[in-house]
């Protein structure tokens, strides 16, 4: 079966450990971050722009995932607004 244009498949979620990073979330959120990361920054990041930690846990997004409520609101946002073909800007950017 043919995958959709826009798909969950493209994300993956970063679930926080029990060892936080200083350079990611200082809260125990789970962040959303693209699957293919980009090349035109100078460190990799979140959808809501925040830094990737050292060593992130990565998961698989899936439907259920989007009403976890660790979920970040700005990685939710941005996601939505990606779903809608909107080009979407990292708020710090």
């Amino acid at each position: 079966m043919p995958r959709p244009a826009w798909s969950l498949h493209a994300y993956q979620l970063i679930v926080p450990d029990e060892q936080l990073d200083l350079f990611a979330c200082r809260e125990a959120r789970v962040h959303l971050v693209a699957r293919q990361l980009e090349l035109h920054g100078f460190a990799d990041r979140t959808l809501c722009g925040g830094l990737l930690p050292a060593l992130p846990v990565m998961r698989a997004v899936k439907q259920a995932s989007m009403r976890d409520k660790r979920l970040c609101q700005a990685c939710k946002a941005v996601l939505q607004a990606q779903r809608r073909g909107e080009r979407s800007v990292w708020p710090d950017a």
